[in-house]
């Protein structure tokens, strides 16, 4: 039997990656595994501040990994909507599927800062709830540890950048 593909997300806050995540996995019949939805369920109110964001993420990914392997091993793809936005995020990822041998597609998402600027306080009008986290001080401490992906780390990369 054939495995599943891994689809996964690259791209700053605010450029669309959960949009995309959904769009994806509904063309492609697929499972979605969102970040932001286990880490609410898992560690509802919990997470106030970047440092508990990284704490309790790190928390996630032993299962979430056994997880999506397991749904990937059926034939099933997989779309995360997790952030590949780090090369360390990146090599997470790339355990996944390299050590079951399953395809995988990296979807990089290349928004100038303002683009996003824009559509986190577009969500946060639209969204309340994330009033909080949705701000452009956030965007501005996320983005510091933001890279981009590069050709030589190996990835079967598609970008979408402003104009498609």
């Amino acid at each position: 039997m054939s495995k599943g593909a891994l689809i996964f997300f690259c791209g700053k806050m605010g450029a669309g990656k959960t949009t995309k995540s959904r769009e994806i996995a509904e063309a492609r019949n697929a499972v979605r595994v969102s970040e932001d939805e286990w880490l609410e369920e898992v560690y509802p109110r919990k997470i106030t501040s970047l440092e508990d964001y990284i704490e309790y993420s790190a928390l996630l990914r032993p299962p979430i990994k056994k997880l999506v392997q397991s749904i990937l091993m059926t034939g099933t793809d997989v779309v995360m909507d997790y952030p590949a936005n780090t090369i360390q995020q990146r090599r997470w990822f790339r355990s996944i599927f390299s050590e079951i041998q399953a395809p995988h597609d990296l979807i990089y998402i290349d928004l100038p800062n303002e683009l996003c600027i824009e559509r986190i306080a577009k969500r946060r009008a639209e969204q309340p709830e994330r009033a909080a986290s949705d701000t452009v001080e956030m965007f501005e401490q996320v983005t510091r540890y933001f890279a981009a992906p590069t050709f030589d780390e190996g990835f079967n990369t598609t970008v979408i950048s402003e104009n498609e």
